[in-house]
């Protein structure tokens, strides 16, 4: 079974878990903070791993690091440990933010400009963007990039809206050389 497929079905299953006790939001939040700690934690990522170090004692370390997590979230990381799938802990949070954002009719949006974008300009862009990919609304991560000159850049999924200065000067060249 691939790791994506793995991931996939523990996520369904804290989905269901999570739609059945209305707790959708919760733990949407509770697993997001619990990808960034796995993932920008290399001390704890190297513990996880750790073929020497036994399951009681690892699973001891992510009690202690989440004790506030809901019991469900606990269980599934419990779960993911006792089955050696520790590595698989950050995919299944992405597949649980997909299954919860189809949801609700959100899709996650990446936003390159050259400044932080107002909350107004947020709101404007998953108005206006949204529509396009068959959405409510977007959840955008406004990530500054100087390099664009000016404009944004907007990544949904697999598609990219480029109306950047730089876009528009990398297709204004291609037209003259082409």
């Amino acid at each position: 079974m691939t790791s994506s497929t793995v991931a996939k079905r523990y996520a369904l299953a804290l989905f269901q878990l999570a739609n059945e006790h209305q707790l959708l939001d919760q733990m949407e939040e509770e697993l997001r903070v619990v990808k960034e700690v796995v993932n920008h934690n290399a001390d704890l990522k190297a513990v996880l791993k750790s073929p020497k170090l036994p399951i009681v004692k690892k699973k001891e370390i992510l009690k202690d690091a989440f004790a506030s997590a809901n019991i469900y979230v606990l269980n599934t990381l419990m779960i993911l440990i006792e089955r050696h799938r520790e590595d698989q802990i950050s995919d299944m949070v992405d597949q649980f933010i997909s299954m919860a954002n189809d949801e609700r009719g959100i899709a996650e949006a990446k936003v390159y400009s050259i400044r932080p974008l107002t909350d107004d300009e947020r709101k404007a862009l998953s108005a206006t963007f949204a529509a396009k990919v068959g959405k409510r609304s977007l959840h955008i991560d406004n990530i500054v990039d100087s390099n664009l000159l000016g404009g944004i850049k907007l990544r949904i999924g697999n598609r990219i809206f480029d109306g950047s200065l730089r876009g528009k000067l990398e297709r204004l060249e291609r037209q003259l050389l082409g």
